[in-house]
């Protein structure tokens, strides 16, 4: 059975699409229009709709591993690699697009770029975007990289990358690749050092984000920064 399966809406998800835009279709039908078809015993509506009621998020789905998509039943190589491609995908189109299209007036934007860079990286990558005085994006660099659960970071190499590049101000992000975005008392305290370093050459921190998989968290929301 194909993605033409009727939805709760009584549309067909293709159909629906082409009539009312992408935006208006659900998760599941957005889901199932890339899965195609279901299983045996189950149409792909449902399949669409099992997958993201087991993962609780398309970020998480899309950055799992074979071995738990092999839990489901009926699930195997195919509609992994579907799902993995799909999420190359996303990584690619954010990167094509390229930082200089990163708007400061939109959070948004650069928290989804940030994301799209960070989330499915199996070490935790520290990156900094480098800023100028009109508020412009200058570029986005992946400064060090560490292990599953700690890179170490050097303060004086951001405020030299940062006064080369002729920056006002930084934006920092880093990856928890275990899933979690809660900052360490080690993020915490590294950051401070960031800040207290790039203050001294006037250099604005705005914000540091730390991503999960399906989450973040940001200091300058939180009032940290």
């Amino acid at each position: 059975m194909d993605e033409n399966v009727v939805s709760d809406t009584g549309a067909l998800p293709r159909e629906k699409l082409l009539k009312y835009g992408v935006s208006a279709l659900s998760d599941v039908e957005l889901l199932a229009i890339f899965l195609r078809t279901g299983l045996r015993d189950m149409n792909v509506l449902a399949l669409a709709n099992c997958l993201l009621q087991k993962f609780g998020s398309f970020s998480r789905l899309l950055s799992a591993d074979y071995s738990q998509f092999k839990e489901i039943k009926g699930i195997g190589e195919a509609k992994y690699t579907q799902l993995n491609a799909i999420a190359e995908l996303a990584r690619r189109y954010y990167a094509s697009r390229g930082v200089e299209e990163l708007s400061l007036k939109n959070p948004d934007s650069v928290r989804e770029f940030i994301q799209s860079q960070l989330t499915t990286e199996e070490r935790e990558i520290f990156m900094v975007i480098f800023i100028d005085n009109q508020h412009q994006v200058i570029k986005c660099t992946p400064m060090f990289s560490g292990t599953l659960n700690h890179v170490e970071v050097h303060p004086r190499e951001i405020v030299r990358e940062a006064m080369k590049s002729n920056a006002a101000a930084v934006i920092l992000a880093h990856n928890h690749p275990s899933g979690r975005a809660e900052p360490s008392k080690a993020d915490r305290a590294i950051t401070e050092r960031i800040v207290k370093a790039c203050l001294f050459m006037e250099i604005r921190v705005l914000d540091h984000l730390v991503i999960g998989r399906g989450e973040y968290v940001s200091f300058a929301e939180r009032g940290w920064i």
